[in-house]
């Protein structure tokens, strides 16, 4: 079993009732209220679409599966924070801060992906909300699959109690450090501050105030043999940092973004990225705005072994 960094095989989740989430808007500085909740979900359906096909026009495959109208689930774009997926046969589930979001776990998802892939074992670490302790899957973690490191900064959606167990029952490593945005608020997932890709790392390291941490991060980087990519704080809150390797089905790589990050970044950071794989975009500003979350937050990653049809 090799872990690649990178997979075709995507999960995506297709909104019915997406909008501004009250219950984490108080930790997610990244979400805004749209004056018109109405168009909201419209919108958001549109760009969700437009997102499939740039992904599917480009060789990924994409699993899609339909949000249910009931219960009400008005981050379920976002399923990258209750599953992931291994290349063991691992299914992890998570603990998620917001009650409306720990509604968004739905085991038929696991079982409809069973069809084409196999799931040897379901690890489930939700009993941590009973302690409000969470850990929002590859939002709270950042992950090398290749080196097997977790990349967490702590916040109120990421506790070290749940990272560490994550760490023992996948076989990771953990670096852990705290983030805070240009206002001094502490980053609610890692994920919108950095991104690893097979031989690149792009990170906002001005968001670590703390200098030996800063250190330890980027002396993992480099060990690991990563091409570090800085990007400021303005970058990433356009969601620079949001951006996710994935590989097509000729094994070509995408590096995936929004339009809005693509936009933010600099000439020479894009051809840094360049060397790496294809760069891929797509407009969903709806969806970062009322959101909070971008590109990657969108793809759950399923690197679980594909089941051979005989």
């Amino acid at each position: 079993m090799t872990n690649n960094q990178s997979t075709n095989n995507i999960l995506m989740i297709r909104p019915v009732n997406f909008g501004f989430n009250e219950q984490t808007a108080g930790s997610n500085a990244f979400q805004n209220r749209d004056a018109n909740q109405l168009a909201v979900q419209d919108k958001a359906l549109n760009e969700f679409d437009g997102f499939v096909k740039t992904l599917k026009e480009n060789g990924v495959n994409v699993t899609v599966v339909d949000d249910t109208p009931q219960p009400y689930t008005p981050d379920s774009i976002f399923p990258n924070n209750w599953v992931s997926f291994h290349a063991d046969g691992q299914v992890f589930l998570y603990p998620m801060q917001a009650e409306n979001r720990r509604l968004e776990r739905r085991e038929d998802i696991i079982s409809k992906l069973e069809d084409h892939f196999k799931v040897d074992h379901i690890v489930d670490l939700s009993r941590f909300e009973t302690e409000n302790k969470f850990l929002e899957g590859t939002g709270s973690m950042v992950l090398d699959r290749e080196n097997k490191i977790a990349y967490a900064c702590l916040s109120p959606r990421t506790d070290k109690e749940a990272l560490s167990v994550f760490c023992e029952q996948a076989g990771y490593q953990a670096v852990s450090f705290d983030a805070v945005d240009e206002h001094e608020k502490a980053i609610y997932h890692t994920n919108v501050l950095m991104c690893i890709g097979s031989g690149f790392a792009v990170i906002c390291t001005d968001s670590i105030p703390n200098p030996h941490e800063k250190v330890e991060v980027l002396e993992s980087l480099r060990l690991t043999k990563k091409e570090i990519i800085e990007i400021s704080f303005e970058q990433m809150n356009r969601f620079a940092g949001n951006m996710l390797e994935v590989r097509n089905k000729a094994g070509e790589t995408l590096v995936v973004m929004s339009k809005n990050a693509y936009e933010a970044l600099h000439e020479d950071q894009k051809s840094t990225l360049k060397k790496y794989g294809k760069l891929v975009y797509a407009d969903i500003n709806t969806i970062e705005t009322n959101g909070g979350g971008s590109a990657r937050c969108m793809m759950a990653e399923v690197h679980l072994p594909a089941v051979s049809n005989h």
